[in-house]
């Protein structure tokens, strides 16, 4: 999965530049807070081609509500959708007890995206044996061939998940 920053930056509020993986651009913010984002293929979920969103603060800079910061990632979202039907696979970070945050703060992203009618978000929660809530979604071009078998699939593994013994 190769990202175009050229496209990229033709809707992008933030100039992104390659990071030393071609599926994986930087930038940074008015607030000097430094984002990696990109797509790591993830062989291990479904039987379909599936890539996780990656969003990483990589100088840890708390950063305020920037809606510049919401504009970048969908324009880097639209262009890893803009020539492929893969799919999509949000999962919020735990390691600090923000994952709620985070998936509150990308479903809001979601809702206010304009073009949202291309696209098919499902999200899920799942209580790990910790007790610790993780959150999940993917997201799929509303025209791919497999989506009513995908948005299934994917059900039926939060599910699965949710009722382990």
């Amino acid at each position: 999965m190769i990202l175009s920053v050229e496209s990229i930056n033709e809707n992008s509020p933030y100039k992104v530049q390659y990071a030393t993986n071609k599926s994986f651009v930087i930038f940074k913010t008015d607030y000097d807070v430094h984002y990696l984002v990109g797509f790591e293929y993830d062989d291990s979920s479904f039987d379909f081609a599936t890539y996780q969103l990656v969003i990483i603060n990589t100088n840890n800079k708390k950063s305020p509500r920037d809606p510049k910061v919401k504009d970048t990632i969908i324009a880097i979202i639209e262009d890893f959708f803009s020539n492929n039907e893969n799919v999509l696979l949000y999962i919020c970070e735990t390691g600090d007890a923000k994952q709620s945050m985070r998936n509150r703060l990308f479903q809001y992203w979601f809702s206010a995206y304009f073009n949202k009618a291309q696209f098919t978000f499902v999200s899920a929660s799942v209580k790990d044996e910790e007790g610790i809530i993780n959150h999940a979604a993917i997201i799929l071009r509303t025209d791919n061939p497999d989506m009513p078998y995908i948005v299934s699939e994917f059900s039926k593994t939060i599910n699965l998940l949710n009722n382990k013994p």
